[in-house]
């Protein structure tokens, strides 16, 4: 009989797969190394087995220990399926920028979950780097893995991945090209690969917002390279010792929106459901391609499951507020189909001024059209009415009528966005659109904004 003694020998092996649709403007074969295949359904499932055993063997991880480290929710899973075979617990602090489904996965796996904000600097006593360290030195019979400096990371590629890439290959490989977080995917890959071949390409691939790129080609690490971005998985605010640039020919940047559209473009041309970080390799592939001869064998390696995105990425609500759709937009009913179902909020010229504000602070809203028994009659603004305020600080006990300005403008739901964005000047903040059936909504600058691509 043949089966595994437990799910951790079922981790490596995974299959290389031809792109085809995406690359066909690409002069080389272009294979697709899917570590989704692997029990955790990432390539982060082959580094956490070796970190945990390493640790075992020098004695840092202890009998009936905790795990502890910050991750992006990969790292997190295959450390959670080495924890459960060899008995340990394990504590995953990971950013509030992650999916959903990677915080109810780990928590689905015994993992006790730490959220923490994205937005802080790496030494901010927040950070996910912090927050793990200090769970470390507060936690009895505790083992801080720390992937990014953790060399046993990039161990396991240059053991595993790199050979079996070479083998599949027949040792044809002559472009690797893959995203770089914690750096020991690229780094035991390449030097796997260079020692059998010097002349085979290692690109990364970056993202905006981190600081790999600017850092290899000038060796200065840029803090005003770095803020936020969407894209998970890939890029960094700093410099893992896991990344070793001197094994990296160079490195290309993607864009949040790249990534985003190229890992459903993957999913609906190629039949490959995987992650965000795909999305920015294969994209990453494509910018590449002028690197390309027709003899050349690239392998691009896509390192997780596209289940873990499926609140983000694969929601079309989710791509649609972040301008990641390429939906046409062209005239008035574009604008509001994804909020045409909300009730119009007005307020009445009789009303106070009180109740207009309520309403402006209860919806979030800053513009209210004022209507009586014959239809819209006028308008209120919240920079006017903090304009009357400083004037006159009982304006909230007057009637609306007496502080109203002139009704928005009304057009049709046909009407260009071109022609609807000439109607806004600083004394008209909205636009009103006639609906089927006597319904109206309302037009704001945010919307005009929103529609830009």
């Amino acid at each position: 009989m043949k089966y595994a003694e437990n799910i951790l020998q079922t981790i490596g092996n995974t299959p290389l797969v031809k792109l085809n649709k995406l690359t066909k403007d690409i002069d080389a074969l272009v294979l697709a190394k899917v570590e989704t295949f692997n029990p955790g359904n990432s390539v982060k499932d082959r580094m956490a087995v070796k970190m945990i055993e390493d640790a075992e063997a020098d004695g840092r991880l202890k009998p009936g220990g905790t795990i502890i480290e910050g991750t992006s929710g990969n790292t997190g899973m295959g450390l959670a399926l080495g924890a459960i075979v060899k008995g340990y617990k394990l504590i995953c602090v990971i950013s509030d920028k992650q999916s959903k489904e990677k915080m109810d996965i780990l928590r689905a796996v015994g993992a006790r979950v730490v959220v923490c904000p994205t937005d802080v600097e790496p030494t901010d006593p927040r950070s996910y780097y912090s927050v793990s360290k200090r769970l470390a030195e507060e936690t009895p019979n505790s083992w801080y893995v720390n992937q990014y400096d953790n060399l046993s990371n990039t161990a396991a590629h240059y053991e595993q991945t790199g050979p079996e890439i070479w083998e599949q290959t027949e040792g044809k490989v002559t472009h690797f090209v893959v995203g770089v977080g914690t750096g020991g995917t690229i780094s035991g890959v390449a030097k796997y690969l260079k020692e059998h071949n010097p002349n085979v390409k290692i690109w990364g691939v970056d993202t905006y917002g981190s600081v790999f790129k600017k850092y290899h080609e000038t060796g200065i690490f840029d803090e005003n390279e770095i803020y936020s971005y969407v894209t998970e998985g890939i890029g960094e605010d700093i410099l893992p010792k896991n990344v070793d640039f001197s094994l990296i020919d160079g490195f290309t940047k993607v864009t949040d929106k790249d990534a985003a559209v190229y890992t459903r473009k993957l999913a609906l041309e190629e039949g490959i459901f995987v992650g965000n970080s795909a999305g920015a390799a294969i994209k990453g592939v494509l910018q590449l391609k002028e690197h390309f001869k027709p003899e050349d064998v690239v392998v691009v390696l896509f390192h997780d499951s596209g289940s873990r995105y499926v609140g983000k990425m694969f929601n079309d609500d989710w791509m649609r507020e972040r301008g990641y759709l390429d939906d046409e937009i062209t005239k008035a009913e574009d604008l509001i189909k994804d909020h045409s179902d909300k009730p119009l909020i007005t307020v009445r010229t009789e009303e106070l001024v009180s109740h207009a504000i309520d309403r402006l602070r209860k919806y979030k809203i800053s513009q209210i059209p004022v209507v009586d028994v014959d239809g819209f009659v006028g308008s209120v603004d919240e920079t006017d009415l903090f304009r009357s305020y400083i004037e006159d600080k009982d304006i909230a006990d007057k009637p609306i009528k007496d502080v109203m300005g002139k009704p928005y403008p009304i057009v049709k739901s046909g009407t260009s966005v071109d022609e609807i964005s000439k109607l806004f000047n600083k004394d008209n903040q909205a636009v009103l659109v006639e609906l089927e059936e006597g319904r109206y909504h309302i037009i704001t600058k945010h919307d005009i904004i929103s529609s830009i691509k």
